[in-house]
């Protein structure tokens, strides 16, 4: 199959059926997926949707080649109530905090193989912005000027009874709406299930001058005014997780079709599913709440630290639209396949990605199928093709990258100690010695006892050299 052949089909939550993918315009393929409240450290209910379209990005640009051709923003929010909280109860500015936060946020992604998106906008940038197509003022106008939104008591609301098909992404009833989206009951609202898109500020919190007075956007339309400032009224693909659908995503749809006068915001709505921590909801409460620093620098999540490769492995096992149970195990798993992989590829040339698995990828991100391929191809040995296509899903693991797998990482530590160091040394001294005498069964005695500590010899004109093994 070659690869210029490829259909690419991806399930839409709009039409709730799998799509053949065909972008608005085949030289600017456009993707915005909702990023990060930039608050705390990043969990792994956060990496989830971080590492399934990264998966997407990288395939769209496989696709789609050439420089700038496939946009991907994933923006950060960086003005809410939560982060407000979190700066008062760290008394921290709210700068400070987003900004220590956001490098965080950077910092972790990135150890987990993924690529920086095209664009990551900062909500705060796009409150009032005279240089972008349109900014969060400018919406919040046109959307009162085509009348779907009113101003009461220094607050800005969108009027879902002006909407005839609000609700068409979520298909939930009107009961299960205000019910889901814990609608707060005001009396300056019109409806109770009208939500806000302008509040006013006191002079302790973030604020902006206004039409309505001081004040900071709702959640909902900073990613309508970020989506079409950088990719346009209607673009290719909306993406973030199965908790964003609604009320999120569907407020979304509302405040840009009715603003702009589209018949969709988005041409493909992608969402991947919940997460849960051994069988249960993650939740401080109940003591499972693991962030992404944590998992790869602590033992909080089973007895050691694990690779940034074996969580996005992890992750992968699953489909993106299917529920995953993150469990030690799973953990474990994909550090064993990870160190096999590891071992196969070495120091070989990269070949090229395999067909077969940009194939299965094509078919809606069957990531666990893919891995299965890859399997496959370690199985026959083709090193050089297993060694491209990792790379091309985010792993690297040749010789000189940073990929450690836990056996390299409790050698290493062992190695700390200066006793055993001296102990390798002995032994290799013995060992040349022996070789000397011819005593070849000694030799490789000794060369087997080295191998058993984890250390790899190479021999050569000018002596003999000694490394960790991998």
């Amino acid at each position: 199959m070659a690869t210029k052949n490829l259909e690419l089909k991806l399930y839409d939550t709009l039409t709730r059926e799998k799509r053949v993918f065909n972008p608005i315009d085949p030289a600017r393929v456009r993707m915005y997926v909702c990023g990060p409240t930039v608050y705390d450290f990043a969990h792994i209910g956060n990496a989830r949707p971080v590492i399934v379209f990264d998966v997407l990005y990288r395939l769209l640009r496989h696709l789609y080649p050439g420089e700038g051709r496939v946009i991907y923003v994933r923006n950060i929010t960086d003005v809410d109530d939560k982060i407000n909280a979190r700066a008062a109860e760290r008394g921290v500015s709210i700068r400070e905090l987003t900004e220590e936060t956001y490098n965080n946020f950077k910092s972790d992604v990135a150890a987990l193989g993924c690529l920086p998106p095209t664009v990551e906008p900062r909500a705060t940038d796009y409150v009032s912005n005279p240089g972008a197509p349109v900014d969060m003022i400018r919406l919040i106008e046109r959307l009162i000027a085509n009348g779907h939104a009113y101003a009461a008591e220094g607050h800005v609301l969108f009027s879902v009874a002006t909407m005839s098909d609000y609700g068409k992404l979520s298909k939930r009833s009107l009961d299960e709406m205000v019910a889901g989206a814990r609608v707060e009951v005001a009396p300056y609202k019109r409806d109770p299930m009208d939500f806000v898109l302008w509040k006013p500020s006191s002079l302790d919190l973030p604020g902006w001058d206004s039409p309505w007075g001081r004040g900071r956007p709702g959640w909902h339309i900073e990613c309508s005014a970020m989506s079409a400032a950088l990719l346009g009224e209607t673009f290719d693909i909306h993406g973030g997780g199965i908790d964003l659908v609604f009320p999120h995503h569907e407020n979304e749809i509302a405040q840009s079709r009715c603003a702009f006068h589209t018949g969709v915001m988005a041409n493909y709505w992608m969402h991947n599913g919940f997460l849960q921590v051994e069988g249960e909801k993650m939740s401080k409460s109940l003591g499972n709440f693991v962030t992404i620093r944590e998992l790869i620098s602590t033992s909080k999540f089973g007895d050691k630290s694990w690779s940034p490769e074996a969580l996005r492995l992890a992750m992968l096992r699953t489909h993106y639209r299917q529920p995953i149970d993150w469990t030690v195990r799973s953990l474990e798993e994909a550090e064993q396949t990870l160190e096999r992989w590891a071992d196969l590829v070495g120091d070989v040339k990269s070949g090229k990605v395999a067909v077969e698995v940009l194939g299965i990828l094509a078919d809606d991100l069957n990531t666990p199928l893919a891995i299965t391929e890859l399997l496959r191809l370690g199985k026959a040995g083709d090193a050089a093709d297993l060694a491209a296509t990792l790379k091309f899903l985010g792993f690297d693991l040749g010789k000189g990258s940073s990929y450690k797998s836990p056996r390299r990482k409790a050698i290493e530590r062992a190695f700390q100690k200066v006793d055993l160091k001296e102990k390798v040394e002995a032994l290799i001294e013995s060992r040349n010695s022996a070789r000397k005498a011819k005593n070849f069964k000694e030799s490789d005695r000794i060369r087997d006892e080295l191998a058993a500590m984890g250390v790899v010899l190479k021999d050569s004109k000018e002596g003999t050299t000694w490394e960790i093994a991998r």
